[in-house]
């Protein structure tokens, strides 16, 4: 991979690298200062809706999500990735707004499909701004760092807002959804005043503009057919499958430790401790990818994965917690090395479109966990039903255990050497 594309009059190397990220980095820090996050839950209860509504409500996220990737991709490339990612917040600020002003549960469902919306414009608008702004610097070496540290500072102001959320309900919900309405409009501010737009018309290749190259493709589909080698389409596979693993395993992990006998201030604390060493275990991502690299990482995670799901079943509140604290940061650290791989695999003309149909994979299979991990622990119990979802990260283990054995990896899209 080369590291030589610059734009006409602007830094290269480092110093670019540096130019890039800062606002990005205190974007992270105002868009996962979301209050509610971590007591969302007893917000829905104090409402009256029961476990079955609320699951309800988070499959329903997560599917209309998936659903919009696709569609807000494409968006994202003709009009922006800034404009996208600033609709984005701008809805989901909206719908925080509207969740806190009201208690009719079909408009929280109305509110919930906007908030997935806004998600999906969120989602592959990020990180493909991010890339094709290092691109324009000659900076792409740099980018397993910075995006680790952009998730370091956004799972950090995450477990913080938590903490305070936590403190704050307890005086008013209007002050914790309002707050984190007012931290992602000021991070809407942020990007508009320090982060220029990128187009997809106005992305560049590493290789080059594409001249006496690969072929430029005139619409994402094509090059998703061009790109989708067998091992990049088990990666995504995977990927999904480890996403639907975690996220639902860090939301239900409240329900296990309560079910164990832990009180509320204790499921908090780990909560916010989880989301602290989550923030805390990408900065070993570039460590990881220059000594092992992510086609060893992704089995040790789903393996991690498995493993606390395994030992939750245990019905043993502290070994939960040892779990929960010791194995919650190796699939963090595995996140940002597939990242990088999905970003150096795909075209710049058509990354955001790319990076959302890989996320659409994601929200459907996250969704589709909430629905099967919910059943298995109302069916089997708490912890029997975490440790019998364990099976998921197992399936997606064997699933990418042939990619290492051949060698194989994703291919480098059109432009690229």
């Amino acid at each position: 991979m080369t590291d030589t594309v610059k734009a006409p009059g602007t830094a290269v190397g480092d110093g670019g690298a540096r130019g890039v990220a800062r606002p990005f980095y205190l974007y992270a820090v105002l868009a996962n200062s979301l209050f509610q996050r971590g007591v969302f839950i007893v917000f829905l209860q104090q409402r009256g809706f029961s476990a079955g509504q609320t699951a309800l409500l988070q499959t329903l996220l997560y599917l209309v999500s998936g659903v919009a990737e696709l569609p807000t991709g494409i968006i994202a490339d003709r009009i922006g990735r800034r404009a996208s990612l600033v609709t984005g917040q701008l809805l989901i600020a909206g719908c925080l707004l509207g969740q806190v002003a009201s208690s009719d549960y079909r408009l929280f469902v109305l509110l919930f499909v906007g908030h997935g919306v806004g998600m999906a414009c969120v989602s592959g608008a990020d990180t493909a701004l991010l890339y094709d702004l290092l691109v324009r610097r000659g900076a792409t070496a740099g980018y397993v760092r910075i995006r680790s540290r952009f998730a370091l500072l956004g799972t950090v102001a995450s477990g913080v807002a938590i903490v305070l959320g936590g403190q704050v309900q307890r005086f008013s919900w209007g002050i914790v959804y309002a707050g984190s309405a007012a931290c992602l409009v000021l991070a809407v501010v942020v990007l508009r005043a320090r982060v220029p737009e990128i187009r997809g018309a106005d992305a560049v290749d590493e290789g080059g503009a594409g001249a006496g190259r690969a072929p430029r493709d005139a619409t994402a589909w094509r090059a998703a057919l061009r790109v989708a080698t067998p091992a990049l389409v088990t990666l995504v596979v995977v990927s999904g499958l480890m996403h639907a693993t975690l996220t639902p395993y860090l939301v239900f992990t409240q329900r296990t430790l309560s079910d164990q006998g832990a009180g509320a201030a204790l499921v908090g604390a780990v909560v916010a401790a989880g989301f602290l060493v989550g923030g805390l275990a990408p900065l070993l991502a570039d460590r990881a990818d220059r000594r092992v690299g992510y086609r060893a990482v992704v089995p040790l995670s789903l393996l991690a994965l498995a493993a606390a799901l395994g030992l939750t079943g245990l019905g043993l509140a502290w070994v939960t917690v040892a779990a929960f604290l010791l194995l919650v940061g190796i699939p963090e650290i595995t996140a940002v090395l597939v990242d990088n791989a999905f970003n150096e695999a795909v075209p710049s003309r058509h990354r955001a479109s790319l990076l959302s149909a890989v996320a659409f994979v994601e929200s459907v299979l996250i969704g589709l966990g909430y629905l099967v991990l919910g059943v298995l622990m109302d069916g089997l119990g708490s912890g029997a039903g975490m440790a019998a979802y364990a099976a998921v990260p197992l399936l997606a283990c064997l699933l990418w255990l042939p990619v290492p054995l051949r060698g194989a990896r994703p291919a480098p899209g059109p432009g690229r050497e």
